[in-house]
């Protein structure tokens, strides 16, 4: 073979080389979103957004829940299939637990709904208009006279979340006359189509959409800058606002980090043969070994594949269907929470992550405000051709951003892999304890690595 011919295949392996490396890790330029889309009822097209921030309670009449009582007694008359023998709640949600929940539901939490509702409206809350979408909101405001600063921070929240797993982490943020270092102003969307936000009326709204309403949101309270902190479809909503207005953000906390890119993909297959020098000692479980992960979850995103191509069916299925829903929803808050209570015959709701008060405060939101399918349709939007095609995963944020890991999560990146978005990771730790839903099952343990990720943001002078 002569000279010619071994330079011709030399040139085309390093162009080969070069195409591989900028289809898996080359940076991709910020899409244009449109900030103003409309997205309510044909009815208002013509009609600016209102300026007015409302006052809003939670206030239904006895009515409607004398009305879930009858369904749920209704309910207890079905004759259900008997789990089998030995299964827990790897089938998914174990009959013979569903009798116990149902039970206290109907004869403990309801007759106590005064009281339920009295706690829901224990922060101020307010509803406003954001491109023709009704926006519902918690709004509390740092009360300490001694802290030194008080700084705005987005909470977002993911599915089959609400503002409610936020609850005991806001005191924490926001303390009321006691001595503290740095205190927030908190603002807690219902995200669009969940709990009291109005859905979309067309077609679109995947996360990227929905992070120009929050933000949008943020700008209307006056907040041009602001600390952003997120879990579940939260994480990547406030990833995305990270991403396209650093002008605003002026960080990003996630307690769900994900870096979904190919090149991350092939990161993640090389870090397995050596994962010691990937991720710090002791902690390879997180990560490791990587078939163990996809199996589990290959077995438990049946889900995710109905609502990202026929959320309206199962919409349709749960709407006022109180028991299904209650099963929908609390097989992720067992599930997810710890992966081995699957083979538990009460699926770890019975051990003490969460309050049965907690877990039906967020089953009612759903249940009352009717958003079982305008929220998952976020799972069709998101994964849709549209969306996928903006290539979010590969616009790098340069937000100083903190990743907190906790051990029971659905998934977990390391270091290296989420260094091909964000490249400004100044915080990155482990937690041997927690699940999916940590806001709700250790707000404690959330705020303190929130805290130390703001303490690095002050050591940089960046807040």
């Amino acid at each position: 073979m002569g000279i010619k011919s071994l330079s011709f295949f030399a040139a085309v392996f390093i162009g080969i080389l070069a195409y591989a490396y900028y289809s898996l890790y080359v940076s991709f330029s910020a899409p244009n979103i449109d900030t103003n889309k409309y997205w309510g009822p044909s009815s208002r097209k013509n009609r600016t957004d209102s300026p007015i921030i409302k006052p809003f309670k939670i206030d239904y009449p006895p009515e409607v829940i004398s009305d879930l009582r009858r369904r749920l007694t209704e309910s207890s008359n079905v004759q259900l299939v008997e789990p089998l023998e030995g299964v827990g709640f790897r089938y998914g949600f174990n009959k013979n637990k569903l009798n116990d929940i149902i039970k206290f539901w109907n004869d403990d939490y309801l007759p106590r709904w005064n009281q339920r509702q009295q706690y829901l409206n224990k922060y101020p809350q307010f509803e406003t208009e954001i491109q023709g979408l009704k926006i519902h909101f918690i709004h509390a405001k740092g009360e300490s006279s001694q802290a030194r600063k008080t700084i705005p921070l987005l909470l977002l929240h993911g599915w089959p979340g609400s503002v409610r797993e936020f609850y005991e982490l806001i005191p924490k943020l926001t303390p009321l006359n006691s001595k503290t270092e740095v205190q927030f102003t908190v603002v807690a969307p219902s995200l669009p189509g969940y709990g009291w936000s109005e859905g979309a009326n067309i077609p679109g709204l995947a996360t990227t959409e929905m992070a120009v309403i929050v933000r949008n949101l943020m700008i209307k309270l006056g907040y041009s800058k602001f600390l952003v902190q997120g879990g579940d479809w939260g994480s990547l909503i406030g990833s995305t606002v990270a991403t396209l207005y650093p002008e605003n953000v002026l960080g990003y906390h996630s307690n769900m980090c994900a870096s979904l890119s190919p090149g991350s993909s092939i990161k993640g297959y090389i870090a397995s043969f050596l994962p010691h020098l990937f991720i710090p000692a002791g902690f390879e479980s997180f990560v490791f070994p990587l078939g163990d992960k996809m199996k589990y979850v290959i077995e438990e995103s049946g889900y995710l594949h109905l609502q990202a191509t026929k959320p309206d069916t199962i919409g349709t299925v749960l709407s006022y269907n109180p028991v299904g829903l209650a099963v929908y929803i609390l097989e992720k808050f067992s599930t997810w929470t710890n992966a081995n209570y699957r083979s538990r015959d009460d699926g770890g709701l019975g051990r003490g992550d969460y309050s049965l008060d907690a877990l039906f405060d967020n089953i009612m939101i759903y249940y009352l405000t009717n958003s079982i399918t305008t929220s998952v349709r976020l799972y069709s939007e998101d994964f849709s051709i549209r969306h996928r095609s903006l290539h979010l995963d590969r616009v790098s944020t340069n937000v100083p951003t903190g990743c907190a890991r906790f051990k029971h999560d659905l998934m977990h990146s390391l270091d290296w892999q989420l260094s091909d978005k964000y490249h400004n990771l100044i915080h990155s730790t482990y937690h041997k304890d927690g699940g999916h839903f940590i806001a709700l099952q250790l707000p404690d343990l959330l705020y303190e690595d929130f805290i130390n990720y703001v303490k690095k943001l002050e050591n940089l002078e960046l807040i």
